[in-house]
């Protein structure tokens, strides 16, 4: 049987980088459905229930019926990204079926593909500094964008090299008042599209040639950032 291209493979996208939890059904071109679910409970508690639930009353497909699995690999919380990860390898392993990491950042900034101005894309990584990346696009295509790096935020405006852009994510709202006062023109997203986006991440993974690459023992996180265990260790 051929290699089965974009146009109809069926994928199960989730992002646990953050607090929120993002579960999305996509089948090649067309999004069956996508769900962000944020409480109290842990990750771990929730996760493969909120799989099952997707599925069996929204997608209206069973496990056996997907082709593939996609996750935000990076950057985001230590125990999220885990989680997230463990879940998919899991699933991977017990159905053989590929998986695909995708960075954290881009489940932000694909949602914005179609901006006419640059994105910058910002996770609020705690301790005065964001996860960021600053993304070109045109007419829906990515022209480019920049490393992911952590950063204090000011650092992440002069990313955008004093062009107007459009301020994304959990960072973009926890350090407002900065980016206002160092920004040129600033434009905010409505906080209730700053969250990581399971559909965003299987459009930039599409863009790849061949993206079931990394086999799921391959598949870590990509942290950018020391644990504070780390840097404790570090600094003793």
């Amino acid at each position: 049987m051929g290699r089965k291209t974009p146009d109809n493979l069926k994928l199960l996208s989730l992002s646990t980088a953050e607090q929120g939890c993002s579960l999305a059904m996509v089948h090649g071109p067309s999004l069956l459905c996508e769900e962000f679910w944020t409480t109290k409970l842990t990750h771990s508690s929730r996760l493969l229930k909120m799989i099952e639930y997707m599925l069996e009353n929204r997608a209206g497909a069973k496990l056996n019926d997907i082709d593939g699995f996609v996750v935000a690999g990076g950057p985001g919380s230590f125990t999220g990204l885990r989680i997230g990860i463990s879940v998919v390898k899991g699933l991977s392993y017990a159905m053989n079926k590929p998986v695909a990491s995708v960075s954290s950042l881009d489940g932000i900034a694909f949602r914005f593909a179609c901006s006419s101005i640059p994105v910058c894309a910002m996770m609020d990584a705690k301790r005065n500094e964001v996860y960021c990346s600053v993304y070109h696009f045109n007419n829906g295509n990515l022209i480019s964008r920049t490393p992911e790096i952590v950063v204090n935020p000011k650092e992440a405006v002069n990313m955008t090299k004093g062009e107007s852009a459009l301020f994304a994510g959990s960072g973009s709202k926890a350090y407002k008042e900065l980016i206002e006062k160092e920004a040129n023109k600033p434009i905010f997203t409505q906080g209730f599209s700053d969250n990581i986006s399971a559909a965003a991440l299987v459009q930039s993974l599409y863009l790849k040639d061949n993206y079931f690459s990394v086999s799921e023992d391959a598949l870590v996180p990509r942290y950018i950032r020391k644990s504070d265990a780390e840097l404790m260790i570090k600094n003793l």
